[in-house]
Parts: structure tokens; C-alpha cells; sequence
């Protein structure tokens, strides 16, 4: 039954991506088809991150302990989505014009951000697998902390580019605090063990 559930996990998480593609080919992407893409294939992104990132406090508040099994490909289809996001700003915004990059950081300081951020994805991306956690070991968990800067950075790139309604941002701001505030209170009592028995 696990695997059926994986399955489908996977196969709905490909349904944006060829959202995107028979969109573009039907050219119903809207009056600005680069935008659409590249904000679409950016907040997929987002919410495979925010899916990662839930798994460990749905766990712990409903007992929910198979939903482990979904962590890892969560994140891995975060940063693919990244990865998308990345190259269709690449390719579509700048013409593959690499020597432009320098030049669209310094205009858009929003880019550094999206930038860094997807640069920490890639250590996380190339130990996202047994192997590199068995030979890492306590690290592994360490390396793999930097997802919570990520989510922060990309929040933040996020809602800095978001010039009218804030609405939508702020709420994903809420949400993300919300995954990440109890990690910080389980942190505090795991160092404080007085406060484990309130």
C-alpha cells in the first residue's frame, strides 16, 4: 500500500511541471508566459520546501512516523523545481548571456538571495543519499540544516520581489514560521532538560 502512495506522491508532483509544458505549447501561459514560468516553477519550489519541512512536526504532534518516507523525496523535488526555476531565468531572461549574471545581482538584490540559496541546496542535493549519510554520519544532520537558511532566504527573495498585493507572501511567511518555531522551542529543551518535563 506504501508503495502504491509513493507512487502517486510522485506521479502528483510531475503534474506541474507538465502543467507548465502543455501550457506553453498551447500558449495559454497568459500575456507574460516568461513570468508565469518562472514564478510558477519558483513557487512549486517553494511548496515542495514547506512539504519537507512539515514532516517532522506532523510526525511528532500526530505520531505519523511512515510519513518519513516522503521527507527525502520532498526535498529532492524542491530542488528540482529549483533547478527549473534557476535555468528558465537563465535561458528565458537572460539568453544564456552568462557575463549578465554579475550585473543582475547588483540590479536585484532579491537574485542574491534566490542565488545563495540555491547554491546551499547543492551540498544537500549531492548528500541526499545513504551512501554520503553513512559515511557523514552526525554531520550529515548538521550539512542538512542549512534547508532552514534556505527556506528563510527563499521566503525573502520571495517577498521582496513582490511589489502589490503582500497578502500571499506574508501567509507563506506565517506558515513557514509556524514549521519552523517548534524546532526552535524542541531545540531550547533538548538543551534544557529541566524543561522537557513541562
Amino acid at each position: 500500500m506504501s508503495r502504491v502512495i509513493k507512487v502517486i506522491a510522485h506521479f502528483c508532483a510531475w503534474l506541474p511541471l507538465a502543467y507548465y509544458i502543455v501550457s506553453a505549447f498551447r500558449q495559454t501561459l497568459g500575456a507574460d508566459p516568461q513570468e508565469t514560468l518562472l514564478h510558477g516553477l519558483g513557487m512549486w519550489s517553494f511548496y515542495f520546501l514547506l512539504g519537507s519541512l512539515s514532516i517532522t512536526p506532523l510526525r511528532r504532534w500526530f505520531r505519523w512516523h511512515k510519513l518519513i518516507n516522503y521527507r527525502r523525496m520532498l526535498g529532492l523535488y524542491f530542488a528540482f523545481y529549483l533547478f527549473l526555476h534557476v535555468i528558465t531565468y537563465i535561458w528565458l531572461f537572460l539568453g544564456w548571456q552568462w557575463e549578465m549574471i554579475g550585473s543582475e545581482l547588483i540590479k536585484r538584490p532579491y537574485l542574491t538571495l534566490g542565488i545563495v540559496a540555491f547554491v546551499m541546496t547543492l551540498p544537500l542535493i549531492a548528500t541526499s543519499n545513504l551512501w554520503a549519510q553513512r559515511k557523514l554520519k552526525r554531520h550529515w544532520k548538521r550539512l542538512h540544516q542549512l534547508v532552514y537558511g534556505i527556506a528563510i532566504l527563499g521566503w525573502v527573495h520571495y517577498f521582496w520581489q513582490v511589489k502589490a498585493d503582500l497578502n500571499e507572501p506574508l501567509l507563506y511567511g506565517f506558515l513557514l514560521a509556524a514549521l519552523l518555531m517548534p524546532r526552535v522551542w524542541w531545540k531550547i529543551k533538548q538543551n534544557r532538560p529541566e524543561l522537557a518535563k513541562n
